[in-house]
């Protein structure tokens, strides 16, 4: 949402935010968090009504259950020919629009705020991210500012290593609870405190709230564009199972491996302040999110793969806007404070 007066972008970057969560500070010492206030002019917006734990409790149930049954009855109609170039294409193109979502748009954007773009794109950005079935926008960016506050320590939302348990039982429940179990656990999402910025925002606040008929549209678009390319039922079941339902399941647990795999397997180059580690395999197939020591050394960064071989495709997309005039006040670390936190 454009100012017309200001000429502004929307969702510009407000450093007092990121500072008292310290998820971009300027040194390594931790610093306690302070009480942010409310922003002038904000929103007045009864949090009840974003419903966030009704929805991703009933989401998250529906998201963990139901895809590996479908991923089960694609293989065998796969077994049976039932299979084409349409449903590649319609998994490979979803999944990529809605994985942008959540990489561009959820977490660099919303979250961190790395860059600042007009209202239209960023609200673009944020329904693709919804589509994939995260959880809603604010809700989302909540829980990630609170994972940075507290990254494996005591509080973080789904930290592999805080409270686990020693010994390899230690470790696999560590895994689990990091991966997907931590979404049924009771977690608070203190929104006044996290995202009064978000809340400040109608554009964004209309898109949480709509957050489970968006994910009902991602699953449908896909069925109807298969089903108008073949022109059957069939097509537009295959488009609903492989572009909607599988595509949610892979990208899912690719971006929960974010929170499990890339807080034990991998290597730190940054000193970070807590277990996040660069894997490559995570940083091909979630579009950069992989380089994971890299964010958390620099959370405030646009760009997470920092070396030049370390492909970032979220960085791409972000650069390719910027390049064009459609992002602004895109972060990056300096070189002086990259070479004081090299490991």
């Amino acid at each position: 949402m454009l100012n017309s007066t200001t000429a502004q972008p929307a969702l510009a970057i407000d450093a007092s935010i990121l500072q008292t969560l310290d998820i971009a500070i300027d040194s390594d010492e931790v610093k306690p968090a302070e009480r942010y206030e409310e922003p002038p002019g904000a929103v007045l917006v009864d949090v009840e009504l974003l419903r966030p734990i009704f929805a991703v409790r009933v989401f998250t149930m529906i998201a963990v259950t139901v895809p590996p049954l479908a991923l089960v009855a694609v293989m065998m109609l796969a077994w049976g020919g039932w299979f084409s170039w349409v449903d590649l294409t319609l998994l490979g193109s979803m999944y990529v629009i809605t994985a942008l979502g959540v990489t561009v748009g959820y977490h660099r954007l919303y979250t961190h705020k790395s860059f600042a773009t007009r209202g239209p794109i960023a609200a673009l950005f944020a329904i693709c991210g919804s589509m994939s079935a995260q959880g809603p926008v604010i809700w989302w960016s909540a829980i990630h500012r609170a994972h940075h506050q507290h990254s494996d320590h005591e509080h973080d939302p789904h930290s592999p290593h805080a409270g686990r348990k020693p010994g390899f039982i230690g470790l696999l429940s560590g895994f689990a609870h990091a991966h997907a179990g931590w979404l049924f656990d009771n977690v608070p999402a203190d929104f006044r405190r996290y995202v009064p910025d978000l809340l400040a925002d109608r554009t964004t606040v209309r898109i949480n709230n709509l957050f489970p008929y968006i994910v009902l549209f991602g699953l449908l678009l896909p069925g109807v564009i298969g089903g108008l390319i073949t022109m059957t039922w069939m097509g537009a079941l295959l488009g609903f199972l492989w572009g909607g339902v599988v595509r949610m399941f892979v990208l899912h647990h690719v971006t929960w491996s974010i929170n499990s795999v890339c807080h034990i397997w991998g290597w730190r180059e940054y000193a970070s302040g807590d277990h996040s580690r660069n894997n490559p395999i995570f940083g091909i197939l979630a579009f950069g999110e992989g380089w994971h020591n890299n964010h958390h050394a620099f959370p405030a960064s646009a760009r997470h793969g920092l070396r030049w071989w370390q492909l970032d495709g979220s960085w791409i997309v972000i650069r390719s806007l910027e390049i064009v005039g459609l992002a602004k006040k895109v972060r990056l670390p300096s070189t002086d404070r990259l070479a004081a936190r090299r490991v």
